[in-house]
């Protein structure tokens, strides 16, 4: 094993020594109790501590890093890789916080853009509602018929128009659910939003705060339809 420090040692070093000046290089390094050694080539006692590469006017020419084993390359790579992706996640959080602002200038601006939103949701809701208003005026005269059946089954073609129109009404109910699930969907992330909006508006630099978070999705759609008459 130190055969094989020594080694990569001395192949870090030639990889340093390239891009310095020309000439042997002079090593220093003090050792763990305290020892300063040198020598003309990395110091197998300082594998494990940094050691000074210095030109031979006496002028620090570069530093040669320890070399690490295995077991401690490996975790410097992974906290190599846990910065890059804390780099990358902080250049994101700036880049949206930054297109935030300029899509929303304004609280008046935000407002709108909810409004827009929510036009859609409230719409479909006041469909299925007047959806169901007419089914009920299709079912009185389905029901003014069923009274001349009383204590009697009733014609298959009625109790299946009775049927449609159950589940007609039960379709439309559900996605009027879904609608108001959706409007509250769509009021919290923007009610999120404006909140950070503030904040930015008010000087906070971007990138700066806790990301938004993942916001409720919105309710599936209900594919329920009458059966046909």
């Amino acid at each position: 094993m130190r055969l094989l420090l020594v080694t990569g040692l001395l192949l870090t070093a030639t990889a340093w020594a390239q891009d310095g000046a020309p000439g042997k290089g002079i090593y220093t390094c003090t050792t763990a109790d305290g020892r300063r050694l040198t020598s003309d080539r990395p110091i197998a006692e300082c594998t494990a501590r940094e050691q000074r590469v210095l030109n031979t006017d006496g002028s620090q020419r570069t530093t040669l890093p320890p070399f690490l084993s295995p077991e401690e390359r490996a975790a410097k790579e992974a906290a190599d890789r846990r910065a890059a992706a804390e780099r990358i996640a902080q250049q994101d959080a700036v880049r949206r916080d930054r297109s935030l602002v300029q899509r929303y200038p304004t609280e008046a601006a935000h407002q709108r853009a909810r409004n827009t939103a929510l036009d859609d949701a409230n719409k479909a809701m006041r469909i299925s509602e007047r959806r169901i208003k007419d089914l009920g005026a299709e079912r009185k005269p389905l029901l003014d018929e069923a009274e001349f059946y009383r204590g009697r089954p009733l014609p298959a073609k009625l109790k299946q128009q009775l049927d449609a129109n159950d589940a007609s009404v039960e379709a439309q109910q559900v996605l009027i659910e879904n609608q108001k699930a959706e409007i509250v969907r769509i009021n919290t992330r923007y009610d999120a939003e404006l909140a950070r909006l503030k904040k930015l508006w008010a000087g906070a630099a971007p990138g700066s705060m806790p990301p938004l978070g993942e916001l409720p999705k919105a309710a599936p759609t209900a594919t329920a339809s009458a059966p046909k008459r």
